[in-house]
């Protein structure tokens, strides 16, 4: 049974989805021990407590830089022996101290089609905003690892919904979360810890 620690900042919607997968047996082979949040009072935190889910809580703001920060996350991974990482809503960059760490075991959620509408500045509603901006008429989410670079880890799985004309950053936003981000996440989160995911050449392949 692997470890499958999460890492949070805020409200907590994506850690919920994994914890009602886990309860429901969509995920197999590993379950969720510990809830690391970057912000005090996060509700997120909450939502592991009434789960009776352990959590710690490690201050974005009492670090000075990333990379001190990052140290701090690597050693609480270490302590919690994480085969899985998995980030919701984890709106800190981390240093790649631990993305070396832990190559092909961290997992992100970014609310669009990677490539596209990715990278430093692409997160939350700014991301929607530049899909209606563009006019473009599919958006989506993609569940990737993380790697050194913003957004730029190999893709395990990608879904899709329709942008209508008179969609809002927060309406095409609660679509994706329903549709794809909910139903995705938990199900990378199953793949990999049923080890049904293989690299090869820096791409990810579900089996």
């Amino acid at each position: 049974m692997k470890n499958i620690v999460v890492l949070v900042s805020g409200g907590g919607t994506n850690l919920q989805a994994l914890i009602d997968a886990q309860k429901s047996g969509i995920i197999k082979g590993g379950k969720i021990t510990c809830v690391i949040s970057s912000k005090e009072g996060a509700y997120a935190l909450e939502r592991a407590k009434n789960n009776d889910i352990p959590s710690r809580t490690i201050p974005r703001k009492n670090y000075p830089d990333a990379k001190s920060y990052s140290l701090a996350i690597l050693d609480a991974l270490r302590e919690e022996k994480a085969d899985l990482i998995v980030l919701a809503g984890f709106m800190t960059i981390l240093d790649e101290c631990v993305t070396s760490a832990y190559p092909y075991r961290i997992i992100n959620v970014h609310p669009a089609l990677i490539p596209s509408f990715c990278g430093e500045g692409f997160y939350g509603l700014k991301v929607h905003e530049a899909v209606l901006e563009y006019g473009v008429k599919v958006s989506g989410a993609t569940i990737h690892f993380v790697n050194e670079k913003a957004d730029a880890g190999a893709i395990i799985l990608q879904g899709t919904v329709d942008v209508l004309p008179d969609d809002t950053p927060e309406v095409l936003q609660k679509r994706i979360m329903e549709n794809v981000e909910w139903k995705l996440l938990p199900k990378a989160v199953s793949l990999f810890c049923q080890d049904k995911i293989t690299i090869r050449d820096g791409k990810a392949y579900v089996m």
